[in-house]
Order: C-alpha cells, then structure tokens, then sequence
C-alpha cells in the first residue's frame, strides 16, 4: 500500500476515496478493514453490542436518484 500525505481537498471526497479503497488489492482492503474494526473495538469495546438492529414499526420508505 502506497502511502502519501496530501493537503489537496479533492482527495477528501466520497469519490475519491472510493477510488482510492478500489486501487487496493482484496488483501490489502480486508487488512485495511480487520485495522478499521481493531481501531472502532479499542475505543469503544461496547460498540459490538450496539450491532444487533431492532424491528422498526411502521412503513419505511426507500427513496432513490431516478
């Protein structure tokens, strides 16, 4: 994994860090994820119990761009 430091607004974007997770082999984006979680459960090891979704009353509406 290349690693570079840039002060370039344009590398903070959704798209652009998009690009850049998909640049990554399949190795190097689950390391990237297992460090990710490793990083979420230090800092807050109840984080896991918050994972388990609820039953939502009611209707929910999906919108999406046509």
């Amino acid at each position: 994994m290349q690693m570079h430091v840039s002060h370039d607004l344009q590398d903070e974007t959704i798209e652009s860090k998009a690009r850049w997770f998909k640049s990554l082999s399949i190795e190097e984006r689950m390391d990237f994820l297992c460090n990710l979680v490793d990083m979420i459960l230090e800092t807050n090891p109840r984080f896991i119990e918050r994972l388990y979704a609820q039953p939502t009353t009611g209707s929910v509406l999906v919108l999406s761009k046509a």
